[in-house]
């Protein structure tokens, strides 16, 4: 299992990454510790294990090709995405046959997959 994947963010977004994470989807914001605070970025609770970290990187570029993959209710992460007014992917089914999943850009651009877990 993995205990947390990191993606990187420009500095001062974090605002707008907490409107994504937390606002649409719903993930719980972590407490980052004191001295990782002082270099921005926010921490996610992932639902059903591990996290998500989102560092500033000062040179930042957003992952386009590179991304998560996490599991979740498809339907309902579709949902909410659509209601913010967020991209939508729908991968052609036949690159992976049996596996559905969607694709979506987080407030900075980064890539991010969702694979039905239902």
């Amino acid at each position: 299992m993995i205990h947390h994947v990191q993606v990187a963010c420009p500095a001062g977004s974090e605002d707008r990454l907490r409107a994504f994470y937390h606002g649409v989807l719903g993930w719980p914001e972590l407490d980052k510790p004191p001295l990782l605070a002082a270099r921005g970025g926010c921490w996610f609770q992932v639902p059903g294990g591990g996290e998500l970290h989102v560092g500033v990187e000062a040179d930042f570029r957003p992952a386009r090709k590179a991304h998560p993959a996490f599991l979740a209710d498809l339907d309902a992460v579709a949902a909410a995405l659509r209601d913010a007014g967020c991209e939508v992917v729908w991968p052609d089914p036949a690159e992976i046959p049996g596996r559905r999943r969607l694709h979506t850009y987080d407030a900075v651009g980064n890539r991010l997959e969702f694979i039905d877990a239902t």
